[in-house]
């Protein structure tokens, strides 16, 4: 069973005693502007601190390591804050590459737009310290597996040269970054928890068993459950103690399903 590690405080405090280099992922949806409240807890997130964070996730993570941030921005007055953008590029200022830019896009988003097109999608930006060490790319169905298509390819003069032969459509092909993934179930006492299947795809992606994830945000514990399920270590930072009692039961369920399931296959 892998390792987990649930640790209950801020984690700018609790991040300093994660040693440098020693995390192979972050996998995280951190508060958003002014969009919900989480308890309260939103009045002491503001840049100062998400810029601290960014500080310290490039510290502990190690070289080839990725840190997936899953956000959106509030509109205020009229016009988006582009908060998310300046994390981005604040994460490039710390060192990180910004390696995609990738989209989740929501199938069942909830309908709250009057004067513009309704919002139904978060940006996952994927930094990297240097160049990612891990990537299993997650493949999907083709459109019309089996079709034959000529060949071509550009010429230096700019016209396309048709005598290459012909290739055939294969059954599978890389995945786009954009993924349609609706919101997660809600959890009781939490109301803005995000899909185990997009944490566990980024995981499946970016990491391999016996690797190391962390969540500072860790809310309901779905990147630990993600964890658990894809026989990775998790460490997972929360400061809100009914958040962290969340976290604890769904994890410790998960480790309790995967054990059963574990037993029985055997």
């Amino acid at each position: 069973m892998p390792k987990i590690e649930l640790i209950h405080g801020d984690c700018l405090q609790e991040m300093e005693a994660i040693p440098g280099g020693s995390v192979d992922l972050s996998v995280t949806s951190p508060p958003y502007d002014n969009l919900r409240t989480y308890n309260g807890n939103i009045a002491q997130w503001g840049e100062h601190v998400w810029k601290s964070v960014i500080q310290e996730l490039h510290r502990v993570t190690k070289d080839g390591g990725v840190v997936v941030w899953v956000v959106g921005d509030a509109t205020i007055k009229g016009s988006e804050t582009g908060t998310s953008f300046k994390q981005a590029l604040w994460a490039m200022e710390c060192g990180f590459n910004l390696h995609d830019t990738m989209i989740w896009a929501k199938d069942n988003a909830v309908p709250t737009q009057h004067t513009r097109y309704q919002n139904a999608h978060e940006y996952m930006f994927v930094w990297s310290k240097g160049s990612p060490t891990t990537f299993n790319k997650l493949q999907e169905p083709t459109k019309h597996p089996g079709t034959k298509h000529k060949k071509h390819r550009a010429t230096g003069d700019g016209h396309l040269n048709n005598e290459e032969g012909y290739y055939i459509t294969k059954n599978e092909k890389l995945r786009n970054n954009w993924w349609v993934q609706s919101c997660g179930s809600p959890v009781v006492g939490h109301g803005a928890t995000f899909p185990e299947q997009l944490v566990k795809d980024h995981i499946t992606s970016w990491s391999n068993p016996g690797d190391t994830v962390l969540d500072p945000f860790m809310g309901s514990g779905t990147t630990g459950v993600a964890c658990v399920n894809t026989k990775r270590n998790f460490i997972g930072i929360e400061k809100d103690t009914g958040y962290f009692e969340i976290a604890e039961k769904r994890i410790e369920t998960a480790q309790r399903e995967k054990a059963n399931k574990l037993h029985i296959d055997l």
